[in-house]
């Protein structure tokens, strides 16, 4: 299904910039605290100082957030905020350890994948209280806020969105002979993979130079790809990698949001499976999904060991100014169903263990206002969710030259990540699956259905 309220608001907010000018589900743990109360407004300083924890797992996004705390901190002296940023895998079992342990942050940054879990498990703080009685304006928010609503309690206010595209690496595809323009209008199919996989093969060359479309191609020893990416985070359905594939043919993995079934028997997702195993494996015009996470895919690229790679917006600064050479933003391939990219974004979460809950509240109010987005905007990193902070990240893309549209054009059909009850689970369920799928040990179209009958076991 397209996620048809959240693009209609992300399409408004690009016409709007255009015109001026953003992966492992948590393990189930027990709550060491006691039930939170419900969120409480407040704006009246602490009468003692007070030291905020506030975790988040983007590096690039620290100097952003560092600037945000500082404001809100000279706008409230007694409160300082101290940040810990760590890496996505170790982001959410340090939460874990700290859930068990009661030394949790204060505040932390929050996916949609994840908060289910920690829901069911009476982790996090209801702030809809304070939502109500301060009278926050839910319309100013260009991504849907009651994604963190559940039974009438909210849990986050956006903070930030997100789509799909493709980075290259613009010399590799000059020495090929190949116009960047074919990304407007390049297509794939999980049968031929289009012209897609055509501008794959002409990328990759092997030891002696010959590329992925020769005769004489050796695809057991290659010294660039044409392309790179993960296995994909089983959580949240391969949304850097072959989700949006497998969404371009008209595949949803789950219907709605809350729902109890997962859409893995369908047949078009077996197919983008097996098309994107064989690459690899059949075709040798990708490295080993199995052996790289989201980082890894990140760092060959890079690394200048392959020619392109599908990744998120909130990537456009450490992949476009990380490295020494040019690199472009091109759009997803269009599939039977056109260009269709995941659309996603990030809320920031109380724990429900909080010693200071009137301070959170104070912190994560501000974090979710325009102040801080047009702050988080200047520093382009991500698209806030408040349009003045959109507009800012907008101009400073554009005053450093890059071209971004893919992210914004992207917006047109969307759907949305997995977000259900028992993530944990369905992540231990889907991960073994798919590395046997891309190791090539298992055909997608004969692991899958029992797959799905595992998942939908663990909603009865």
């Amino acid at each position: 299904m397209k996620s048809k309220f959240l693009s209609t608001l992300i399409a408004v907010l690009i016409i709007s910039s255009l015109i001026l000018g953003a992966c492992t589900t948590a393990p189930t743990v027990a709550p060491t605290a006691p039930a939170a109360q419900p969120a409480q407004p407040t704006d009246v300083p602490a009468a003692q100082p007070v030291e905020l924890q506030y975790w988040l797992w983007d590096s690039n996004q620290l100097p952003a957030y560092q600037a945000c705390a500082d404001a809100f901190t000279k706008q409230n002296p007694n409160i300082t905020i101290k940040i810990l940023q760590q890496g996505w895998g170790q982001y959410w079992d340090a939460l874990t350890t700290g859930f068990a342990a009661g030394t949790a942050p204060d505040v932390f940054t929050n996916h949609l994948s994840k908060y289910a879990q920690f829901i069911s498990e009476g982790l996090l703080m209801d702030i809809q209280p304070m939502v109500q009685a301060e009278n926050i304006n839910l319309d100013q928010y260009k991504s849907d806020p009651d994604l963190w609503v559940k039974d009438g309690k909210r849990y986050g206010l956006p903070k930030d969105w997100d789509t799909i595209a493709i980075f290259y690496n613009v010399d590799m595809l000059q020495k090929a002979g190949i116009d960047p323009k074919i990304m407007d209008t390049w297509t794939w199919d999980p049968t031929t993979g289009g012209t897609f996989q055509e501008v794959v093969a002409k990328l990759t060359l092997d030891k002696n130079g010959n590329n992925g479309l020769s005769p004489d191609f050796d695809k057991d020893n290659v010294v660039q790809y044409g392309y790179v990416a993960g296995v994909g985070d089983a959580g949240s359905g391969g949304q850097t990698e072959w989700g949006a594939f497998a969404a371009s043919t008209g595949f949803r993995l789950t219907d709605k949001p809350w729902t109890a079934t997962y859409n893995y028997d369908d047949p078009r997702l077996a197919s983008t499976l097996q098309w994107w195993a064989d690459l690899r494996n059949v075709h040798g015009f990708a490295p080993n999904a199995n052996a790289m996470s989201g980082s890894d895919s990140r760092a060959i690229f890079k690394a200048k060991q392959a020619a392109m790679t599908t990744d998120g917006s909130w990537e456009i600064n450490d992949l476009t100014k990380g490295v020494d050479f040019k690199v472009g933003i091109g759009m997803l391939p269009a599939g039977p169903e056109g260009v269709v990219s995941p659309i996603n974004g990030l809320s920031d979460a109380i724990w429900s263990g909080t010693k200071h809950p009137q301070e959170a509240l104070m912190f994560v109010k501000f974090l979710a206002s325009p102040d801080c987005a047009n702050i988080v905007g200047d520093y382009g990193v991500v698209f806030p969710a408040i349009q003045s902070g959109v507009d800012k990240a907008m101009a400073k893309h554009k005053a450093d030259g890059i071209d971004v549209s893919a992210f914004t054009k992207a917006t047109a059909i969307t759907y949305l990540l997995p977000l259900t009850d028992h993530g944990n689970e369905v992540t231990q369920l889907v991960a073994p699956v798919l590395q046997s799928i891309f190791d090539g040990s298992a055909k997608a179209a004969d692991v899958l259905p029992q797959l799905k009958k595992d998942i939908d076991a663990l909603f009865k």
